[in-house]
């Protein structure tokens, strides 16, 4: 029952926020947040990461959570790295909430425990999404459903926050197959699922073989439990190698906030605009969201194109990007193993 109550409470909230991102487009719909760089893990499509950088003071990092309530943010995306080896995760949770932000976080899910679901949820967690590569572990990454499955069950046990467990398609992930093992056993448990399809280190699309293609169509037809129903034609545009035709509102609807302090466009274009988030204005969002991203036909980079969707509607964009802003490939093009990162 308490579940009940908790899920009830959060669909009204997350209503509320959605009803105001559409009547008011000056103003971030989701920032993603990174506490800290360092990984226990290296994936090697990842480039997200690094095995030495310390956590974000938790004083820091609440000065940019109020920053970023300040300018009218309506959701929190804790990422890394991996967040989960920050001390003070628990208290960032807090603070979103008491500022009226809706909160989540992205994780492996390797330090997960029932001890801290149990924090998560006094902490008021909205939503955790768990990242799952395959059913075994192997060189390429060891977030595996053989050795997450203890943690899906105490999730599925004592969570009273929403979990989603994400599973990719395409690059480096060496049986395709386990995406859709991935996916039963997520909805087996009465978690949603997504699939992400592999970007480059650019965020640029890395197009499906005939294999990864025959994976993909069969998760469509499983029927999707989650936000995939809302992006397919975004997703199926992809996975066919065609470019998608939207107006991404990177650093204005969508801020992707570094371990520095820096506002980026997103977790694939870092250094644009580069500009301190204490710094940063309601002129920057304006500018940002009136600005063409030449990155965006190709971009699979999933919850800055989900953002998009409240606004493709309306708002032509017609600010010139400054000189030698997102220079990017026209079309889909291979990168190097080490350049390999996922979508969102």
């Amino acid at each position: 029952m308490n579940r009940l109550i908790t899920r009830a409470h959060r669909l009204a909230r997350v209503a509320t926020r959605a009803a105001w991102a559409l009547l008011h487009r000056r103003h971030p719909i989701l920032a993603q947040v990174v506490p800290m760089r360092r990984c226990n893990l290296a994936c090697a499509y990842c480039n997200e990461y690094d095995t030495t950088s310390k956590p974000v003071p938790l004083e820091e990092m609440l000065a940019r959570l109020d920053r970023l309530a300040d300018l009218g943010t309506s959701m929190i995306t804790v990422s890394g790295g991996e967040p989960l080896m920050h001390p003070d995760l628990d208290a960032m949770v807090v603070r979103m909430r008491e500022r009226g932000m809706v909160s989540s976080i992205i994780t492996n899910g390797y330090y997960l425990s029932p001890e801290r679901i149990r924090r998560f949820n006094a902490a008021r967690l909205d939503y955790l999404q768990i990242s799952i590569d395959n059913v075994e572990p192997d060189e390429v990454s060891m977030k595996s459903l053989r050795l997450l499955e203890p943690k899906l069950k105490w999730l599925a046990e004592l969570a009273e926050f929403s979990v989603n467990v994400n599973s990719v398609v395409g690059g480096g992930i060496q049986v395709p197959e386990d995406a859709l093992a991935v996916a039963r056993r997520a909805r087996e448990l009465g978690f949603t699922s997504t699939v992400g399809i592999i970007h480059d280190g650019g965020g640029q699309l890395r197009p499906l073989d005939e294999r990864q293609m025959a994976v993909y169509r069969a998760l469509q037809r499983m029927g999707s439990r989650g936000d995939t129903r809302v992006n397919r034609i975004f997703q199926d545009n992809l996975a066919h190698g065609r470019p998608n035709q939207w107006r991404c509102r990177a650093g204005a609807r969508y801020l992707y906030v570094d371990e520095g302090g820096l506002v980026h466009y997103c977790s694939q274009r870092r250094g644009t605009p580069g500009i301190p988030l204490a710094q940063y204005t309601a002129d920057d969002l304006r500018r940002e969201y009136d600005t063409p991203k030449a990155c965006a036909p190709y971009c699979t980079v999933n919850c800055v194109q989900r953002v998009a969707l409240f606004d493709n509607w309306r708002s032509p964009q017609k600010t010139v990007p400054p000189a030698g802003a997102d220079v990017v490939p026209a079309a889909p093009a291979a990168a190097p193993a080490s350049d390999r990162a996922l979508a969102n």
